[in-house]
């Protein structure tokens, strides 16, 4: 859990950033609308041509349903233009768009959630109340919100 701060500039935990690193040269990240969650999905620019494999997978196993045009086109719609990269600098911190902060309703706290391929950031309300999230997580948040000396 790190500060957002009125500018929407927040620090990437390291864990991550050296996960992004290690990946390749870009030290940059990937931020998208989540498909489910009321949150953000991030990732690496090189998982992007994972992504769009996973989409052609799945486009290939819809053929045969009625509306699988409709279903491919809103998929890569929001896979792709609703993204937008985010340069880090040198401590980790990056600036969230002012879209994208609107998109995952981030305000002066962000919850960063490892999730296999990508990380989500999440408003730590948002993740309190969301009833899809597992009880698990959320002691953690809470946990993380305590080290701080807030609660929600």
């Amino acid at each position: 859990m790190n500060a957002v701060d009125a500018k929407g500039r927040v620090s990437v935990p390291a864990f991550l950033r050296s996960v992004i690193e290690r990946r390749g040269d870009a030290r940059t990240i990937v931020l998208a609308k989540h498909e489910v969650f009321p949150c953000l999905s991030a990732y690496d620019p090189a998982y992007a041509a994972l992504k769009y494999a996973k989409i052609e997978r799945l486009a290939e196993k819809e053929e045969t349903s009625g509306g699988s045009d409709l279903e491919y086109a809103r998929r890569t719609l929001m896979a792709f233009g609703a993204t937008e990269e985010v340069p880090y600098d040198s401590s980790g911190r990056i600036l969230l768009p002012p879209m994208m902060r609107r998109k995952g309703a981030i305000e002066d706290l962000a919850l960063f959630i490892g999730a296999g391929e990508t990380f989500q950031l999440w408003n730590p309300r948002l993740f309190l109340e969301d009833e899809n999230v597992p009880e698990d997580m959320k002691d953690i948040a809470r946990f993380r919100l305590e080290e701080r000396g807030l609660s929600l």
